[in-house]
Order: C-alpha cells, then sequence, then structure tokens
C-alpha cells in the first residue's frame, strides 16, 4: 500500500498527512529503489508530454515547418501563459497554417493565479491559447498538418495523430500498447495509464537515449535538451519544473503531471524515478521529489538550499507569520 511521504505540521500537531508510491530504475529497468507500491497503476497525465512531443519530432514536423527549439519546449510544457508562452504557441500555429480556433482545448486563465490576474486586470478574456495544454496541442496539430491527418479530430484515439503518440508512449514506457489504459486528460487529450515503474523506465530512457533503438534517439535527444535547455518554457517563472531544471543546470529532465504525478530523468546516469500522490495532492509534490533526489545523491546541498522553499515549505497565517511547515518525512528501500 501506499507510504506516508509528507506531513503538514501546524505547531505543535501534525494537521495532515499525504501517502505516495515512489519507483527508481536503473538503465536495465530494474528496481533499484521505491517507498509503497512500484506497480501501482496511474495516469501518466502530463509527465507524458515529452513522448508527446517526440512523436511530433519523430514525424519531421518540426523541421519541416522550421519550429524553433522554444517552441518545440512548450509543446512538452504545461505552461503559465505568460506572454513569451502564448507569442511560442502562436507562432507555431502560424507556422503550420492554422490559427487558435483549431485549438480543442476550452478557453481558459493562466494556471498561475498571479498571471491571471494581470490578465483580469487589463480586461483580457479566456482564450484557447492561454490553456497549460495549448503548446502540447500545437504540437499535435502540426504533426497533423505535416502528415496530412485530420485536423478537426486530432484529440480523437483513433486519430493517426493519436496512434502515433500512442506508438511512442508505449515504446518507452515498455509497454503493450494494448494493455495502455486510455483515458481522456483534461484539455481533452487522451491520456496514457499504466504502473509507476513503467513511467520511471520512460524517464530514464529520455535522460539517455544510449537506452534507446536508432528510430527514436535523434528525436529523444533533442526533447530532452530542448526541456533543460528552455526549462522557463516548461513551465513558467518561479514554477518548481521550471527551477528544478534550472537550478540543476541540465542534469534532470523533469515534468509534473496534475494529480500528483512527477517524473525525473538523471542524464548521464542511467536512472529514472516516477511519483504518485495518492490524494492527487501537488502542494506538497515538490518536497517529496526533493527528498527523493537528496536521498539517491541526484542533487547537491547547494542546490537543495537553493529549492529550499519548494523542499521545507512554511506555513503561513493572514498575517504571514509562520505556524508551521510541510516536510517530507520518509526513507526510500534501496535495493542496490
Amino acid at each position: 500500500m501506499s507510504e506516508v511521504l509528507v506531513k503538514e505540521i501546524r505547531d505543535p500537531l501534525v494537521e495532515n498527512v499525504h501517502r505516495g508510491d515512489i519507483v527508481v530504475v536503473n538503465g536495465e529497468g530494474e528496481k533499484i529503489a521505491f517507498l509503497g507500491e512500484p506497480d501501482k497503476v496511474a495516469y501518466m497525465r502530463s509527465a507524458a508530454k515529452p513522448f508527446q512531443a517526440c512523436a511530433v519530432v519523430e514525424s519531421g514536423a518540426i523541421d519541416y515547418f522550421g519550429l524553433t527549439e522554444r517552441e518545440l519546449a512548450v509543446i512538452c510544457g504545461s505552461h503559465y501563459a505568460e506572454d513569451f508562452h502564448v507569442l511560442a504557441v502562436l507562432s507555431i500555429l502560424y507556422k503550420i497554417g492554422l490559427d487558435e480556433r483549431y485549438l480543442q482545448c476550452e478557453p481558459t486563465y493562466s494556471i498561475n493565479s498571479k498571471v491571471t490576474m494581470g490578465y483580469v486586470k487589463k480586461g483580457i478574456e479566456k482564450k484557447n491559447v492561454f490553456h497549460c495544454c495549448s503548446g502540447k496541442q500545437a504540437g499535435m496539430l502540426a504533426l497533423a498538418a505535416k502528415e496530412g491527418f485530420d485536423a478537426r479530430t486530432y484529440l480523437d484515439i483513433n486519430n493517426p495523430v493519436q496512434q502515433r503518440i500512442l506508438d511512442v508512449v508505449a515504446y518507452f514506457t515498455e509497454m503493450d500498447r494494448e494493455k495502455v489504459t486510455i483515458g481522456i486528460d483534461g484539455c481533452g487529450a487522451p491520456v496514457h495509464g499504466m504502473p509507476l515503474i513503467n513511467m520511471a523506465k520512460a524517464y530514464m530512457k529520455l535522460a539517455n537515449p544510449s537506452h534507446v533503438e536508432e528510430k527514436y534517439v535523434g528525436a529523444i535527444r533533442k526533447v530532452a535538451m530542448t526541456m533543460t535547455g528552455y526549462p522557463e518554457m516548461i513551465a513558467g517563472t518561479g514554477a518548481f519544473d521550471t527551477e528544478l531544471m534550472k537550478v540543476t543546470k541540465g542534469r534532470l529532465v523533469a515534468k509534473m503531471g496534475s494529480d500528483g504525478v512527477y517524473c525525473v530523468g538523471a542524464i548521464r546516469k542511467d536512472m529514472g524515478i516516477a511519483i504518485k500522490m495518492e490524494d492527487g495532492n501537488v502542494k506538497v509534490l515538490p518536497s517529496v521529489v526533493l527528498e527523493t533526489l537528496r536521498q539517491l545523491e541526484l542533487i547537491t546541498n547547494d542546490e537543495l538550499q537553493e529549492l529550499k522553499p519548494f523542499h521545507k515549505v512554511d506555513i503561513k497565517n493572514n498575517k504571514g507569520d509562520r505556524i508551521g511547515e510541510i516536510i517530507p518525512d520518509f526513507k526510500l528501500v534501496l535495493n542496490y
């Protein structure tokens, strides 16, 4: 069963506990550390975006339409809809000869409250392009435009766009494509369910293309390099994904998924990590990720100090007084 990973302390009592599951694999896909259930089945959610983007790259759409590395990065991201994110998505659509109306994610504001307030104060209405998945969907449209697939049904699992993506996801996760559970993500796109250990295997390969067959080597290397090279495009200003990759200077490639999913690949370390919070809590997820990296010695003390606000989080009252903290409280079972 899932184990306690995080405690929320409102001094002096432990007010809440959050359970979850962690698994770490090596270059052979073997379990080398874990806690809870490594085979817990969950949806990858947005942690699948690098592999959805890999299908776009592998199709040749990036070079065919002249998409930049920053534009590829936003395809991999769950962005904050800051100006530079929005411009990148609109640029993709312009280059492939489509416009914002083709995006099938619903009009919304930013997932970041500060960015949303900025738009509200300016009187700007919700837009499809503000959706955190608009980059991903623009990438899917690029694949459709390159191959001549139906752009009106690009989110349908039977559309060749989604079948190409399913092939890539199944390959990297080492799943039979028929055994990948298909659901619907928040943006309307298909979402892929599987055991956590298979997600960890995928991120090991994302970070270490030497374990990937020739067909996908160039594409997945390009995806990893753009994610670590342009971390601001993966989430946004001050976001955990962005700060983690920025602070670790390209050694880790990482992506959060909704409802408490997080995956990390350690570059040149032959290691992949997958985490799922049982209650889907994303507020406490960075604390678990950083503690996992600390225990695996994949992050330095200086880097951990720089990321301290994500590791041990102060709980404050309305006056701004510290009244407690969110702290990780677990020890990985090492299998090596």
